[in-house]
């Protein structure tokens, strides 16, 4: 994956490591070019009270029921929006959990980093729903929620992979890049472990290649930890409380 830095007629181009599937890749082009259409088809939602009527695009209206959606791919974008919102709902209340709703293909490992560490450093209670599918650093958002909370939708898919990775230079830089990469793989590796409760070794294999799982193969290996068909009158009770 490239980003390109323009400066008049100047063009740096950086490869970063990567942590998506090929379907993410190939789609990114499309992705970017309908983003500017798709901004205008958010819904807005007009709410009615003693102050008059307000406005809230549907994302925001969520966040007041401390729902986040990850939805789409992983990019510092998508980590500036989402660790903002978690800890906003942190300092709102610490005390009451929050729902991520993911559906994403994966992204750039950092920018996925960034928001797994803060779902682990935030107060509240973070419940994860994959709706869709959870590929690559999607996965690890979603076993990444809280113990007993972690959870996908009937149809959905979760794919677990290693990182891939691209540089270019001189022959010592692409070694630093390449001990790099291996170093966040084995960082990767041992999230997984750590959440799935699979031996380490195990957590290598599946990783070693891209390995799609169905809700029922996840939940035994360990990503999630139900499936939600129909939701539950405690999660109702939850968001109304929030």
């Amino acid at each position: 994956f490239s980003l390109s830095f323009s400066r008049s007629k100047t063009k740096l181009t950086m490869v970063l490591p990567r942590f998506v599937t090929a379907a993410a890749r190939r789609g990114v082009v499309e992705s970017q070019r309908m983003t500017k259409r798709n901004m205008s088809l958010v819904p807005i939602v007009l709410e009615s009270g003693a102050g008059g009527e307000r406005s809230f695009d549907i994302y925001s209206r969520l966040l007041r029921e401390r729902i986040i959606c990850v939805h789409g791919e992983v990019t510092d974008q998508m980590a500036s929006l989402v660790t903002a919102q978690l800890l906003f709902l942190e300092a709102e209340a610490p005390e009451k959990p929050l729902y991520m709703y993911i559906n994403s293909p994966g992204g750039v490992v950092t920018s996925g980093m960034a928001m797994y560490d803060t779902m682990q450093y935030v107060s509240p209670q973070v419940h994860t729903i994959c709706m869709g599918q959870a590929a690559s650093m999607g996965s690890l958002l979603l076993a990444g929620g809280a113990p007993g909370c972690r959870s996908a939708l009937p149809n959905s898919r979760i794919m677990l992979h290693q990182p891939r990775g691209g540089a270019q230079g001189m022959a010592t830089d692409i070694d630093i890049q390449a001990r790099e990469i291996l170093r966040t793989r084995h960082n990767l590796n041992t999230l997984y472990a750590h959440h799935t409760g699979q031996p380490l070794t195990v957590i290598e294999q599946v990783m070693d290649r891209d390995t799609f799982m169905d809700c029922r193969q996840a939940i035994e290996f360990g990503v999630i930890d139900s499936i939600l068909e129909k939701r539950s009158k405690m999660d109702e009770d939850d968001i109304n409380a929030a």
